[in-house]
């Protein structure tokens, strides 16, 4: 604080509002013929909620990293592919000599490169029709990691047999299933698939197995 003025809610507000900015807007959220890429390589119940029942969340620097390459000159514009009358749209933070790449933002370097992560990265080949990708994983102390990947048919008909199944869903108005994974404790619709956080007393092993200290 300095002054009477709160600079880190102004910095905070600014994110926001260049993160909200540079999302991908979903104009018609009862559209079931418009899919996003980046809405079914994750969890789709999220997804799901996104669209019809949001919680809005502070801007992420990963959600600002990657809206601010796409600004750039050589940034890549939105790519489209059809599955029957179903439009699949998706992004790619980078092209450059023919080469797909997307930034991530992430605590730790990971030793492999996240399942949704190459799965958007493999699918944005196929709307590009490029055949090479890169990921790269950015800390926040600015060490960076790269995975290639190579365009793989398999993986993208699995991205398709996702799209249609969130579209069905979209139009029969019914919620995706629970998707387990470790991105589960820091999502803001945990409640909605689980019991609450931090709900009732906490128990230490020694208590549990009436051990005494």
């Amino acid at each position: 604080m300095m002054g009477d003025r709160d600079y880190r809610q102004t910095i905070s507000s600014a994110i926001n509002a260049i993160t909200k900015e540079m999302e991908q807007q979903i104009s018609d959220p009862h559209d079931n013929k418009m899919i996003f890429l980046h809405e079914v390589v994750r969890c789709m119940r999220r997804s799901y909620f996104d669209r019809f029942d949001k919680i809005e969340t502070q801007g992420k620097a990963a959600d600002l990293l990657g809206g601010l390459i796409r600004k750039l000159s050589y940034g890549s514009k939105m790519g489209e592919f059809a599955i029957e009358d179903i439009k699949l749209k998706g992004q790619a933070d980078m092209i450059v000599d023919d080469i797909v790449i997307v930034f991530r933002m992430s605590f730790e370097l990971p030793q492999t490169p996240f399942a949704s992560d190459v799965l958007y990265l493999n699918s944005c080949m196929w709307l590009f029709n490029k055949t090479d990708g890169v990921i790269i994983y950015i800390t926040h102390d600015g060490t960076d990691s790269s995975f290639s990947v190579m365009r793989e048919k398999k993986m993208f008909e699995e991205t398709i047999r996702r799209v249609r199944v969130f579209s069905n869903l979209i139009g029969e108005k019914k919620a995706p299933i629970v998707e387990p994974s470790q991105e589960c404790t820091s999502c803001q619709y945990y409640e909605r698939c689980y019991i609450k956080k931090q709900e009732g007393k906490q128990f230490s092993l020694a208590e549990l197995f009436g051990v005494k200290k």
